[in-house]
């Protein structure tokens, strides 16, 4: 992805469709077409403006001929690549390539998923593994749980340490009008919440809720002419480590490690210039390694690094200020809803937990069992 070129499409469009627990018998493509719809809203367009179209869901196995014939449209460029939640980082990168080429020039990237409505395990049945299932794991909590207790094994990060990651999510939740959680938490609720996979209490985990979305992507010259300030990609970065846990080459190290360099030598720019992080938290340990991964600090000191407010509100550096998987939402492959956010502080559009000047914010997807990492980095026109 090298060839891609810093600022050469933006978003124009963003939105989420309905989230929590949807009215009965939704489906996942309603979901994906009420995004949409929203999306397009947002951006001053219509349907028959959308040539390009990039869907990934578990619940809808092709789904850009499915939500294609649902939306009644045929574009010209489609991409149904699904890597897990980090599906959608990976579809701005190839929608850039598709802009940059000529191939679609309004493209749009969404999502649907209704797991609240008939459970986890039915929106998402996990594929028999002959090396690991007859150990019978819970994946995908399990998996999470090794990385996290190698983790305090190896470096001393604690649980309280880990608490403190989703205690800050809720702080910022409760300056979000659309999350899920509506009440305080504290560290020794997360300790002394229900066990689910040592070092996990049900606290660290993220929620599973229905819910979906969708952005709109345009080249940079059209999204000058459309109704919103448009948002740049200033850098792309995509890698894959493994498929299974027990392939992971160091469960203290993330393909983040790979992926962000990425984006930041296309963006031109390092961690220091990112005003805000959006960070893929389907648990407590994925932030804390994604900070260590993506530069924000040195390898083992992810647990340190969040104590003590750093990334809640007033804290030094905003992560996840929806309040993330572990407060907002979680509709299964929460990636798209990770960029979301990114967007709307870019665009100055998040109220209460608005950060002051964000011109540049990092968004960054997770996929598998920590397999696919894939970081977008988003900027004003000031960034460019």
């Amino acid at each position: 992805m090298t060839t891609l070129r810093k600022g050469s499409i933006a978003v124009v469009g963003a939105d989420e469709s309905d989230l929590g627990l949807v009215a009965p018998n939704t489906s996942p493509l309603d979901l994906m077409a009420q995004a949409t719809i929203r999306a397009l809203d947002d951006a001053g367009l219509t349907l028959k403006d959308v040539d390009g179209l990039f869907v990934a869901a578990t619940q809808v196995r092709m789904g850009p001929m499915a939500l294609a014939e649902y939306l009644r449209i045929k574009p010209k460029y489609f991409d149904g690549t699904i890597i897990g939640g980090s599906s959608f980082m990976t579809h701005v990168a190839h929608a850039q390539a598709a802009i940059e080429h000529g191939l679609c020039e309004v493209a749009v990237i969404a999502y649907g998923s209704t797991q609240r409505s008939v459970s986890r395990a039915a929106a998402s049945p996990r594929e028999y593994n002959y090396y690991e299932s007859p150990y019978r794991p819970i994946l995908p909590i399990s998996a999470y749980a090794m990385a996290a207790a190698r983790h305090m094994h190896q470096f001393g990060t604690t649980r309280e340490q880990l608490a403190e990651v989703a205690v800050s999510a809720r702080q910022w939740a409760l300056k979000n009008p659309k999350a899920w959680e509506k009440e305080p938490l504290t560290i020794e609720q997360v300790l002394n919440a229900r066990m689910v996979s040592y070092p996990f209490t049900v606290r660290d985990c993220c929620l599973v809720v229905d819910g979906g979305g969708a952005i709109v992507l345009t080249s940079a010259a059209r999204a000058k002419t459309l109704k919103k300030k448009p948002v740049y990609v200033l850098g792309v970065g995509e890698a894959l480590s493994h498929a299974n846990i027990s392939s992971m080459p160091d469960l203290t190290v993330s393909a983040a490690s790979e992926s962000g360099p990425k984006a930041y030598a296309m963006a031109g720019i390092g961690p220091k210039d990112v005003d805000m992080l959006s960070l893929y938290d389907a648990f407590t340990i994925t932030p804390i390694l994604f900070l260590e991964d993506l530069g924000f600090c040195p390898k083992g000191e992810g647990g340190r690094f969040v104590q003590g407010g750093t990334i809640a509100p007033g804290g030094k550096l905003p992560v996840n200020t929806s309040g993330g998987g572990l407060s907002y939402c979680h509709p299964g492959m929460y990636g798209l809803l990770v960029m979301i956010e990114a967007i709307r502080q870019v665009r100055g559009e998040a109220g209460e937990r608005q950060v002051p000047g964000c011109d540049i914010a990092l968004a960054h997807g997770n996929g598998g069992v920590l397999s696919s990492q894939c970081t977008v980095i988003f900027g004003s026109e000031a960034a460019l």
